[in-house]
């Protein structure tokens, strides 16, 4: 093993638990800094403010800042603060850029707004060709500042590259090396001589651990000291039992029945529990800080232990509320209450695990212990957490059907005969095969580690154990979001929902708009979980929280492809931009639709004509802010129409021509929605005009999809373009000695007396002549719209042959001529 490893925690193990709370934190609880005395906090907090109130640095001073930084470190803890060294100059360069840039974009505006400067030959006034020199000198200057702060950015970012690179090196180097296996004697001769070695630098410690017990023991600490000691015990248990039994009366009371109650519920326990955890340990450093019981080693000390109950706190909790096992109803996993008891130890089993491991590696680090006791520390580490987690396994295996049924026969009493059987048991659940592969690969895992503990190779061994503990820890973590960012949003946003139902009443959204919305809030939040999900997940392999959040900075500064800069923040700007626009433009439709447009004198067709037009625009322009926000300018915009351009001339050519007749008809209204018209042999109600196509009602109840430049291309009867009225005629044939006078008083008549015709225009009756020895005549009425003409008509018909018969007037008989069959040939029985 390199020396280096002298006196350094195993990475398996630190790195986890540094980093243990950080994606939890960020996602739900972003008010735990617990861990940190309050100096140290305070501290930070007056440093920020007092670089955001800084006056900007010199560049110069920057440059010669970041040439006089070492380009390596010895340790891991020297080499975390000369990469915070590197990246607060990168943040000072960034913090000079933002502001020159802004003073760069004026000078440029002034300059433009004195113009060019006069060509040869002509003169202009004096006093602006001295301003236009000035301005011209100082935007110079700017711009050099500018380029020169970028250059030092590009230089901390290389420089930080570097740091990180050589860091991982180190790191795959340390865990890449074979030291002497525990099955040896080497392993336990080495150890046997530094043991003394050890005991005489853990005596330093010790001693500092007794001045202070005994300095707490003294008359005027003892009594703070217990006191302190006891609210914090009585905090840590009776104030945890007593939040989370608060928490579920609370969530029974004032949230709804469904998923969403349980998730957040196991998010409010956990984060509960690790406030007053945090509330008790941060008191009771801090009086044992201020009794000063505490060293420079022991305070050391007392940040390990407060870490170790913080952590022991998160994974605790976490189990007990993912198993709930006094809750059954409530448990938010799908597991059988059978393996909830089964597991129910395992929480705090593993807690106490990773802490029982942890606590020596940091003593290790704390009084530099041998390399034999970080070796042995290693060996430990990866025997202990690969036990833990084969004992888990053999758990979830469960009993075996046949001991559960040779329990069941020999215990309790036999039914008597004619009495009811006892309910059958039910079936076992059948794993899928997933969980059976998943279970498989984690046994191939554990062995793995054995073997490279027994080959020497225990760094790797550590790595691996700490590894597969803590992505297990990471999971039930993440498992917890994912479940409550989707219950969140299909409880708020989703048309079963009170809120949802709120704004489909509200702003008059479709239900399955609303669901549809759900699911991609969803989506999107559980992406932006699975990133941090990564993060927490490639924390332990050699590299540590800060680090992993830092280069994840480096996504959101934005991805570059090609000429594009994708920025996370530019696209969750957009989105926003989307959602707020399109809210925002439904409102504006609703109201002009529902409020203003009806007390106007326009038509019911121009209105829905001026509603869609508004659509149009209204997302045309949505579209274009949200592509503004996105960083697409209008020359990208351009490129690319320009490029689509041969595209649309070709594939989309018929989709382009019905979208411009779209807006033909909405503009000249040629055909509106609510007229009848007859297009080829089509005829009906327009409903509604599209982007693309009409809709025809049919007297069916069917309905016709006819493409918009149908109505521009082809002819067209609009039946109630001009007049909205509709015409019933009636042609009746009487015979030649009809009296006509009185046939023409009893049509008259029956037109006038119905109460669809319209009195102006007034019903006429005309003789059109004789045809075929019959009087036709032709009766002409008008009713209020064409889409009453059918049914007037069939009631004058009815009333008219009615009147005709009571009056003693026949109809015309049509005149039938009978032809005589030819006679049969002669020839045809030939």
């Amino acid at each position: 093993m390199m020396p280096g490893m002298r006196g350094t925690l195993p990475p398996s193990i630190t790195l986890p638990l540094r980093a243990l709370l950080l994606a939890w934190v960020f996602a739900v609880l972003p008010g735990l800094g617990w861990a940190q005395p309050q100096s140290q906090s305070q501290a930070q907090a007056q440093s920020q403010a007092a670089q955001d109130a800084a006056p900007l640095p010199d560049i110069a001073d920057l440059r010669d800042q970041l040439a006089k930084l070492p380009s390596a470190a010895d340790t891991s803890g020297d080499m975390r603060g000369l990469m915070g060294q590197i990246a607060a100059i990168g943040a000072q360069a960034d913090k000079f850029i933002a502001a020159r840039t802004g003073q760069l974009n004026d000078l440029n505006a002034r300059l433009g707004e004195l113009g060019n400067p006069p060509p040869a030959g002509t003169s202009e006034d004096p006093d602006i060709t001295r301003q236009r020199a000035l301005l011209t000198k100082e935007r110079n200057a700017v711009d050099a500042d500018v380029r020169l702060a970028r250059l030092v950015v590009v230089d901390a970012q290389q420089r930080g590259n570097d740091l990180l690179n050589k860091r991982r090196e180190l790191f795959e180097a340390q865990i890449s090396e074979r030291s002497a296996s525990p099955l040896g004697r080497t392993f336990w001769r080495e150890l046997a001589e530094a043991w003394p070695d050890d005991v005489d630098r853990l005596q330093a410690l010790g001693s500092e651990v007794k001045a202070g017990a005994a300095r707490a023991r003294q008359d005027a600490h003892r009594g703070p000291v217990l006191l302190t000691l006891a609210l914090a015990l009585l905090l840590v248990t009776v104030g945890n039992l007593l939040a989370e039994r608060g928490l579920v009366l609370l969530a029974q009371r004032l949230l709804p029945g469904g998923r969403l109650r349980r998730s957040l519920l196991v998010i409010a326990i956990v984060g509960a529990n690790m406030l007053i955890v945090a509330l008790a340990l941060r008191t009771l450093v801090s009086v044992f800080d201020a009794r000063g019981l505490l060293g420079t080693q022991t305070r050391e000390l007392a940040k390990v232990l407060t870490s170790s109950l913080l952590f022991m706190t998160f994974v605790v909790s976490l189990g007990r509320a993912l198993l709930a096992n006094a809750r059954p109803s409530w448990r938010l996993p799908p597991i059988p209450d059978p393996m909830a008891k089964r597991l129910r130890a395992f929480p705090l089993l593993a807690a106490l695990t990773m802490v029982l491991v942890w606590v020596p590696a940091q003593i290790n680090a704390l009084i530099d212990a041998s390399l034999a006791a970080v070796v042995a520390t290693h060996v430990i580490t990866a025997l202990a957490l690969t036990g833990l987690i084969a004992a888990m396994l053999l758990r979830l295996r469960g009993p075996k059907p046949h001991d559960a049924a040779d329990g069941a026969d020999s215990s309790g009493p036999v039914p008597l005969e004619g009495a009811d059987a006892p309910p059958a048991a039910p079936a076992p659940h059948e794993r899928p095969l997933w969980v059976a592969m998943l279970l498989g690969a984690i046994t191939l895992v554990l062995i793995a580690i054995w073997v490279l503990v027994g080959m020497g190779y225990v760094a790797l061994a550590s790595l691996l154990a700490g590894q597969l503990m803590w992505t297990g820890i990471v999971a039930c973590a993440f498992y917890v979001l994912f479940k409550f960012a989707d219950d969140l949003f299909m409880a708020t946003v989703s048309a079963k929902s009170g809120f949802g139902g709120r704004l489909q009443k509200s702003f008059g959204f479709a239900p399955a708009t609303l669901d549809q919305a759900a699911v991609v809030l969803s989506a999107l939040a559980r992406v932006a979980l699975f990133f941090y999900m990564v993060i927490a997940l490639v924390a332990p392999l050699g590299t540590d929280p800060g680090e992993v959040f830092q280069r994840s900075g480096q996504f959101g500064a934005g991805v570059k492809i090609g000429e594009f800069q994708l920025v996370p923040s530019a696209i969750f700007s957009a989105i926003g931009v989307l959602v707020a626009g399109f809210i925002a433009l439904r409102v504006a439709r609703h109201w002009l639709q529902e409020r203003y447009l009806p007390t106007t004198t326009l038509e019911a067709g121009m209105q829905s004509s001026l509603t869609t037009l508004l659509g149009y625009a209204g997302g045309i322009l949505v579209v274009a802010f949200a592509l503004s926000a996105l960083g697409i300018g209008i020359n990208r915009i351009a490129w690319i129409a320009s490029a689509l351009s041969v595209g649309i001339g070709f594939g989309l050519q018929a989709i382009v021509q019905n979208f411009i007749s779209g807006l033909i008809l909405l503009a000249e209204r040629p055909v509106k929605v609510g007229d009848w018209v007859v297009l080829g042999t089509t005829e009906g109600d327009v409903r509604r005009i599209n982007v693309r196509a009409t809709e025809i009602a049919l007297g069916d109840r069917s309905t016709v999809i006819v493409p918009n430049s149908e109505f521009i291309t082809k002819t067209v009867r609009n039946m109630t373009l001009a007049n909205a009225e509709g015409r019933v005629l009636i042609r009746l044939p009487m015979p030649l000695n009809t009296d006509a006078q009185k046939v023409r008083e009893l049509m008259l008549a029956a037109c006038s007396a119905h109460s669809g015709v319209l009195a102006t225009p007034a019903p006429s009756l005309t003789l059109e002549g004789i045809e075929h020895g019959q009087l036709i005549f032709q009766a002409i009425a008008y009713v209020p719209s064409p889409r009453l003409a059918g049914g007037v008509k069939s009631d004058l018909l009815f009333t008219m042959l009615e009147e005709f018969r009571k009056a003693g007037l026949a109809l015309a008989v049509p005149t039938m001529v009978m032809a005589a069959p030819l006679p049969s040939s002669p020839a045809a029985g030939v």
